[in-house]
C-alpha cells in the first residue's frame, strides 16, 4: 500500500494532479486514508458521475426497506413521467440506462440544472428515444432527477435526505458523503482546475448526444455554489474515504452496519441488461445501477461501481472484499489514467 502513496505523491509533485485522495477497505477494515497535493482526508470533491453509485445505493437501501421494488413503474410513484409512451418503464429501467430519456430538454441551461421541478417536469414530458427496456444508452444527466424523483415520491423526503439519514448517518459519513452539498459545507468543498487541454478537448467534442457543450461538466461547472449546493444525483460531492465506506458496506458489515443482505447484493451486482450503448456506440454491461467490472474493465463477474468523467472512481469487489474509492482535484476530462496506475497497486 506504499506504493499508492509514492505513486500520487508523485502525481502531485509532478503537477500532473492537483490534490488526490485514495481509500481502501478491505473485509469492512480500512486499510488506506492516503492523500497527496495539500487536500485533506475530509475534503470534499465533486465526483461528476462516480455519485451515479449513491443514487443508486439509496434506491437499493429503500428496496430493501419495501418502499418500492424494482419492478415497481415509475409511473405509479410519479404519474406525469407516463406521459408519451413511458407508462411502462420502472425502477430497473432507470437503475440500467433503458427507459429512453437520455437527453435533458430542449434549452436546458445550468441554471435549469439546479431547479429540481424545472428538471422532473421537463424530463416526465420528454417523448422517449426507444420503448423503455428495450435498448440501452446513457443517461448522463437524467439518471439522477428519475431516480431522485423517485425516491421522493416514494418516501416524501429529498434525495439527500434519504441519503444521510439511511445510508451516511448510520455508517458515520455524514459530513463527508453529500449528493447535494449543504450550504454549511461548502467550504470544505475543495477548489478544482482544469487539466491542460481540458478546454479544447471539450471545444472539439461539441455537443455530447443528450447533453448540449454548455452542461458538460467542467471545473468551472464543479466550482459552482448553486451546482454544489444543488441536488443534481447524477454526479455527487464526497471524501473517498466516505465513498469507499458506503461501497464496503455493501459487500459486508463495516462497524455493525450491513446496507443490503449477501442475496440482495447479488442481485444488484448481477448483469442486469447487456447491449449497445445508443448514444455511444460501445458494448455495455449494466448491473443495477452500477457498471460492470473496475475501472480499467477488468474483473466485470465480480467488481461492481463507477467512474466519473473528472477521472475520479469507486469500485468494490466481492471476491476480494475491496472497496475503492479515487477523488481527485483536477477536472481530467474522459482521463482514467490516474486510477489506471493505481489499480496495479491493491492487494489481490
Amino acid at each position: 500500500m506504499n506504493g499508492i502513496q509514492q505513486t500520487i505523491d508523485s502525481l502531485a509533485e509532478s503537477g500532473v494532479e492537483g490534490g488526490v485522495q485514495v481509500a481502501v477497505y478491505r473485509h469492512g477494515e480500512l486499510l488506506l486514508d492516503a492523500t497527496a497535493g495539500g487536500v485533506a482526508p475530509s475534503a470534499l470533491v465533486y465526483s461528476a458521475s462516480t455519485g451515479k453509485a449513491v443514487t443508486a445505493t439509496v434506491v437499493h437501501v429503500l428496496v430493501a426497506r419495501g418502499a418500492l421494488s424494482y419492478d415497481t413503474p415509475i409511473a405509479a410513484l410519479w404519474p406525469e413521467f407516463g406521459a408519451h409512451g413511458k407508462s411502462a418503464a420502472t425502477v430497473r429501467h432507470a437503475l440500467t440506462h433503458t427507459v429512453g430519456v437520455p437527453a435533458v430538454p430542449d434549452g436546458t441551461t445550468v441554471e435549469d440544472l439546479c431547479d429540481w421541478d424545472t428538471m422532473c417536469r421537463g424530463i416526465a414530458a420528454s417523448v422517449p428515444w426507444w420503448e423503455p427496456g428495450t435498448k440501452t444508452g446513457y443517461h448522463a444527466q437524467t439518471f439522477g432527477w428519475i431516480l431522485g424523483e423517485v425516491v421522493r415520491r416514494a418516501t416524501g423526503r429529498p434525495i439527500s435526505q434519504v441519503l444521510r439519514e439511511e445510508i451516511a448517518e448510520p455508517l458515520g459519513v455524514a459530513d463527508e458523503l453529500f449528493l447535494g452539498v449543504p450550504a454549511a459545507a461548502l467550504g470544505r468543498v475543495a477548489l478544482l482546475d482544469d487539466a491542460p487541454g481540458n478546454a479544447a478537448l471539450l471545444e472539439a467534442m461539441g455537443d455530447f448526444p443528450g447533453t448540449p457543450r454548455a452542461l458538460l461538466p467542467d471545473a468551472a461547472y464543479a466550482n459552482r455554489a448553486d451546482v454544489l449546493t444543488a441536488d443534481i444525483p447524477a454526479g455527487g460531492t464526497f471524501s473517498a474515504r466516505a465513498v469507499a465506506r458506503m461501497y464496503a458496506a455493501l459487500l459486508g458489515e463495516v462497524d455493525g452496519v450491513r446496507l443490503l443482505t449477501p442475496e440482495h447484493l447479488r442481485e444488484v451486482t448481477s448483469p442486469a441488461f447487456t447491449g449497445t450503448d445508443q448514444l455511444m456506440g460501445n458494448p455495455v454491461t449494466w448491473a443495477l445501477g452500477y457498471a460492470a467490472g473496475r475501472p480499467d474493465g477488468s474483473s466485470p463477474e465480480t467488481s461492481f461501481g463507477m467512474v466519473g468523467v473528472n477521472g475520479s472512481a469507486a469500485f468494490a469487489d466481492t471476491a476480494s472484499g475491496l472497496a475503492f474509492a479515487l477523488t481527485k482535484t483536477r477536472f481530467s476530462f474522459a482521463d482514467a489514467s490516474t486510477v489506471g496506475r493505481i489499480l496495479p497497486l491493491l492487494p489481490a
